[in-house]
């Protein structure tokens, strides 16, 4: 080969290259981002509708249902999802992965503007949102004192945290949660502002019109030029008490005869804790295009800066850090990669016997990973668990072709052949194997580049990190190897390589002398195999007939679990419970945490909580922990087994419903509900919360569910005010002036800004606690209409208590109820398949189906992705080879040792305790790329026997007896190299496990039987031809005579 010739004759070129590539390797490695997993463009979008005022029924009717519709006309969308909640309404758009969302949200800019001035009055202008991971914090701290105050502390977090936060670069912005905010509070006495027949919208107008700061333009006097300013401002709570109004019957009354006026903070609808402290929560989002890894460093910096310069009772903790776990998964995998290459390194010094022959090949590896990497670069990759297990999932793949190679050119050099010919020759010799394994493995991941899914988009950096690593190590096979071996190869150094042999014979003896009664063995096998190859197809046979019906008992889930030390808690009271109740249980659930050994941070948060789009309101009834476990390696326990004790601890907490979930990276991945998710759809909400309680009732009896919930519930109580639209409209005011009054006396209305010592506060009128608490008050507030006149409100509304109104889910324009749950000790497939069955008996109404989604859903559809790709993998290999051998008859032979993977597969899975996942089948894949490469390098030195002549089985025995060193180097080597991935010890280290046990069990079995199978297989098809060929002969012949007759 021409490659091969230039690289051993030119070896100062050669040189120069080289160090371009390691130089230019290490520059692009510095310049390379850093992540948890590849950059994820989530192809789906929001549509934001708020309509203050209005239940979930109308909100479907008059704004769902009406933007669902001119959504409906854009023909590339994939799922239609909707809820309709009280006030407000949100569509969520579902496309195909590697869709331009760009223009896609343009479109749907368009789309929405056509229909936007049929939205009812009252209802704001719809806002489109496009889903990105980003919108979730990648760093929260905690800030809380000993000595300070929430107040304190807040004025801290708002005045000098916050803003030396979001100057970093890399953060998009920053979130607060939990203390107190000051405000002026002016509560007003109901029977007071009775008395002076006096409504809270007037107190809160002259409060407005107190309260100014205004520039009235500019004025000249003398020459000279000034501007004017109006100016009248409160300069302290007196000022407030001061204020006059006038009343209807033309007297004052002064702010203090109605009213009291106190400096404080808000009310507290939100708590937050850190290890049980009183804190403000800090939450910072980085930017779209930032490194995760650099962002939380730049915000460590600076928080330990602040720290340094205040000299405050302060404590600023880092509650959750992603690049914590980012950088302990990635060292874990770098670890490993140490250790496989290490373990790689030691087979082929056992198999070479000599420190120098193994160097030569080993020099494939470094060279491999620093070139990937360069090309990693230029496609835009990043650094992250998946694109290192790839390298790592290769290390053992990069040695493959260089102990080809290398072994050849040996085994010429000890047939006399010179350094120099003995490199060009055997080099030459099996370079087209190595080419044809090299890219039949190329050939079996380019289906991955083509197929939907999500399993395709997290696996694509995969699938290409390999492709670039054995391109690479090809590449360093063909040049390097030959160059280096042609240089090290001297006669004085096969003379030293003799008598390291002696120096090192007590490691390698022992070994060598095994070796090579293996090979004798082997010999004795392929002889006895050619005698009896009916049987040895038999056997295979019932092997992979055997395997196949063990497969049900494999299980299968979607992804791994991955144990990221991460848990999260959700707490839930009785419809209705206030904020203290809440709070109670939250410190029950903190108490429980507190004496588990491996909890290292709790961040509880209690209360109104506002959600990455709108703002959910006061939720005195729920609340939300999260903690942080100690590094894996200081715990005992995983930790599901940390949530398994969890559970049964606050199993026994009255009035409350706790769910525990651990989190990982399926979160990072848009999962929005549980494993288990069954859908009920149909139209009346009435029969679908009747036919989703009963689901939920079945489900929860199937073995390996737990925490089953029903979408469809009872709000929290409540008072429905239902005005009169016709008295309302009489007395000039409409539903949604009367519905902000109603909101203002209760909530409060914030009048004016207060400033003092540099701030600005707050000064929010409402009516005084038993004013808003009390429900014969409320009957009874002022409202004053368009006329000038005093009404009450009992005199356009009537009240009714009933339960809350629930949310309306819908997808593709039907209702839906949802029934969410989480798995026990079974995989998801049999729960599944369980529950389909047992639901598979529920008789239902017209017009109802039961269907199933969320992992479920996610699982079947990669799973049906990654089947095409197995099946173009296996057509594209078969064609590589077809094309390289320009045969059609070896490549078919060749392919006989593909199937026999599955029984290395399937026992593998069953003896490790592992389920068939993405990831596996992604191994599965990778397998057909690896064992052919064992079969090519046997039939490829077959055939070049028998066209020098030699006898069929006499050839098919010395291929076996040649090849059988370099095969079994190759696929220890692989194995090994892939053993510590297969251990799956470490942060991260649970994604890569299934994956490389796979290829550890298929790579080994099917090597085993390739050495057999493919040489029986080979002389059986070879017979089969030869008969034909003389049966067609024989034909010509005939009909030549008769031609002749």
């Amino acid at each position: 080969m021409k490659i091969i010739d230039f690289s051993v004759k030119r070896p100062v070129t050669m040189i120069i290259l080289v160090s371009v590539i390691i130089i230019l390797g290490f520059f692009t490695l510095s310049k390379m981002a850093v992540d948890l997993i590849p950059d994820m463009k989530f192809p789906i979008a929001a549509v934001m509708t708020e309509y203050p005022g209005v239940g979930p029924e109308e909100v479907e009717s008059q704004v769902t249902k009406l933007l669902e519709g001119a959504l409906n006309s854009m023909g590339n969308i994939k799922e239609l999802h909707s809820i309709s909640m009280s006030g407000s309404s949100m569509i969520l758009i579902y496309y195909d992965w590697g869709t331009n969302m760009d223009s896609t949200v343009n479109e749907i800019r368009e789309k929405i503007g056509l229909v936007e001035k049929y939205l009812p009055s009252g209802s704001q202008k719809p806002m489109v949102l496009r889903m990105d991971p980003t919108l979730m914090p990648v760093i929260q701290i905690g800030v809380k004192s000993e000595s300070m105050t929430l107040g304190q502390l807040q004025e801290v977090a708002e005045d000098i945290i916050e803003p030396r936060l979001s100057r970093i670069t890399e953060v998009a912005s920053v979130v607060m949660t939990g203390g107190s905010q000051r405000e002026v509070k002016v509560e007003v006495d109901p029977v007071k502002l009775a008395n002076y027949n006096l409504t809270l919208g007037q107190v809160t107008q002259v409060l407005r019109t107190e309260n100014f700061n205004m520039s009235a333009g500019q004025v000249k006097d003398g020459g000279r030029q000034y501007f004017l300013r109006s100016l009248q401002q409160f300069e302290s709570v007196e000022d407030i008490k001061d204020v006059a109004i006038l009343t209807p019957t033309g007297g004052t009354v002064y702010i203090k005869d109605i009213a009291t006026v106190t400096d404080g903070y808000k009310d507290e609808s939100q708590m937050t804790r850190v290890d049980g402290q009183p804190a403000v929560g800090i939450h910072c989002l980085k930017q779209s295009d930032a490194n995760t890894v650099k962002t939380c460093t730049a915000v460590r910096a600076e928080l330990e800066q602040i720290e340094k310069e205040l000299d405050l009772d302060l404590d600023i903790k880092v509650v959750m850090d992603q690049s914590t776990y980012i950088n302990q998964s990635l060292d874990t995998t770098k670890r490993m990669m140490i250790e496989g290459g290490l373990l790689a390194m030691l087979i082929l010094f056992l198999f070479l016997r000599n420190f120098r022959s193994t160097l030569i090949i080993f020099t494939a590896i470094p060279l491999s990973i620093i070139a990937t990497f360069i090309l990693m670069y230029f496609n835009h990759d990043t650094i992250n668990l998946i694109t290192l297990g790839g390298l790592a999932l290769g290390l053992g793949r990069m040695v493959d072709d260089s102990i080809v190679v290398f072994e050849n050119i040996y085994r010429h050099r000890l047939l006399g052949l010179s350094a120099m010919d003995a490199a060009v020759t055997g080099a030459s010799e099996v370079g087209m194997a190595v080419i044809a394994s090299t890219f039949t493995l190329i050939a079996v991941f380019s289906p991955i580049m083509v197929t939907e899914g999500l399993a395709s988009v997290l696996f694509k950096p995969l699938a290409l990190t390999v492709m670039f690593a054995i391109f690479c190590s090809l590449m360093v096979a063909l040049t390097v190897v030959p160059l280096m071996a042609s240089r090290m190869l001297t006669d004085k150094s096969m003379e030293v390589r003799r008598q390291g042999t002696a120096r090192t014979a007590r490691i390698t003896s022992g070994f060598g002398r095994w070796i090579d009664g293996l090979g004798d063995r082997y010999k004795v096998l392929l002889q006895w195999s050619l005698s009896h190859r009916r049987r040895v197809v038999i056997v295979v046979t019932l092997l992979m007939v055997g395997s196949l019906a063990l497969i049900p008992l494999v299980g299968a889930e979607f992804m791994p679990a991955m144990d990221s030390g991460e848990i999260s808690i959700s707490v839930e009271g009785d419809k209705g419970s206030l904020l203290p109740e809440t709070d109670n249980t939250i410190k029950r659930v903190e108490q429980e945490l507190r004496e588990l050994p491996e909890v290292e941070t709790i961040f509880s948060s209690v209360g109104s909580s506002s959600n990455m789009f709108m703002d959910t309101g006061v939720q005195g009834d729920k609340g939300t922990l999260y903690v942080k476990l100690v590094p894996r390696a200081e715990r005992k326990r995983g930790v599901d087994l940390v949530c398994e004790d969890l559970r049964q601890r606050v199993g026994n907490i009255p009035g409350a419903k706790i769910k525990i979930s651990v989190m990982d990276m399926t979160a990072s991945m848009g999962s929005t509900s549980g494993p288990i998710n069954v859908q009920v759809r149909g139209d009346d909400l009435k029969v679908l919360r009747e036919i989703s309680d009963q689901a939920a009732e079945i489900i929860r009896k199937v073995p390996g569910t737990r925490e089953i919930t029903a979408s469809l519930s009872d709000g929290n109580p409540e008072v429905q005010v239902k005005i009169d639209r016709q008295r309302a409209a009489s007395l000039g005011l409409t539903p949604g002036q009367v519905a902000a009054e109603i909101q203002n006396a209760r909530q409060g209305a914030v009048a004016t800004r207060y400033k003092v010592e540099g701030d600005e506060v707050d000064v929010r009128v409402r009516y005084s606690p038993q004013g808003y608490d009390e429900f014969s008050y409320l009957q009874n507030m002022n409202i004053l209409s368009a006329s000038g006149a005093v009404v009450k409100l009992s005199q356009i509304a009537t009240f009714e208590m009933e339960p809350g109104p629930i949310q309306i889910t819908r997808e593709d324009r039907v209702r839906k109820a949802e029934i969410n749950g989480y798995l026990l000790n079974r995989d998801l497939n049999a729960v599944m398949t369980d529950i389909q069955t047992e639901l598979n008996k529920v008789k239902l109404p017209a017009g109802y189906t039961i269907e199933y989604g969320g992992e479920n859903k996610e699982m079947m559809e990669s799973f049906a992705s990654l089947a095409v790709a197995l099946l173009l993998a296996i057509i594209l290999v078969y064609a590589v080879m077809a094309v390289l051998y320009e045969s059609f008859f070896d490549p078919f032979v060749i392919m006989f040792s593909v199937p026999t993977a599955i029984i290395g597969v399937v026992l593998s899975l069953l003896l490790t305790g592992k389920h068939f996942s993405v990831v596996v089948f992604i191994g599965v894949i990778m397998l057909v790329g690896i064992v052919v490469a064992n079969a090519i390098v046997l039939v490829d030195y077959l055939k070049q026997l028998r066209e020098r002549g030699m006898e069929r089985d006499a050839a098919i025995v010395e291929a076996g007896r040649v090849r059988l060193r370099p095969i079994l180097m190759t696929a220890l080597a692989t194995i090994l190299a892939m053993f510590p991935l297969a251990l799956g010890v470490g942060e991260g280290g649970e994604m890569d496990a299934p994956l490389a046990i796979v290829v550890i069990g298929g790579l080994l079995v099917s090597t085993l039987i390739t050495l057999v199978l493919v040489p029986v297989v080979y002389s059986i098809f070879d017979d089969w031809g030869q008969k034909l060929g003389r049966k067609t002969s024989a034909k010509e012949v005939v009909a030549e005579e008769g031609i002749e007759a």
